[in-house]
């Protein structure tokens, strides 16, 4: 029973870290776009190649900002981790090409310094793909609404 209750806490840990990306980063992105900014983050997606670009990104920030707060609370948690992470996916590997910047460490390839400094850091965006995997894996743990919702309790 002792056992169980130190995951739950490491569980609760873990989602927290879905408060930090629901303010750090989704309500930024969604402030800017709701007040008729966000024009950096409209053409960063469409640099990506989606099209409908305006519409992505909204559906970029509202990852982070409602995904993050569903984790945070462990409501929804299975589902959130997995928009949220799939939104940390495209943020890893395109937008900072995650996969580039290890080739680069190893010496594999040479790009131009601009082109690495385009690239910005995927550090954060990876941390919170691991946390969502870790989070759909898982599950909540018993400090959840999820848990507090469920049959499951005892």
């Amino acid at each position: 029973m002792r056992q169980i209750l130190h995951d739950d806490v490491a569980l609760f840990i873990l989602r927290l870290s879905g408060l930090g990306l629901a303010v750090a980063h989704g309500w930024i992105k969604i402030s800017a776009l709701a007040t008729g900014g966000g024009e950096q983050m409209v053409a960063a997606v469409a640099s990506l190649g989606f099209p409908m670009p305006y519409a992505f990104a909204w559906a970029a920030g509202s990852a982070e900002l409602i995904g993050g707060g569903l984790l945070a609370i462990g409501l929804f948690t299975r589902s959130a981790a997995f928009f949220v992470g799939f939104t940390m996916i495209i943020a890893s590997f395109m937008r900072h090409q995650f996969l580039q910047q290890i080739l680069l460490l190893f010496g594999l390839i040479a790009p131009s310094t601009q082109t690495i400094e385009g690239w910005g850091s995927p550090e954060r965006a990876m941390l919170y793909l691991l946390v969502c995997l870790a989070l759909l894996i898982l599950g909540p743990g018993r400090l959840s609404l999820d848990y507090l919702s469920s049959s499951k309790k005892r």
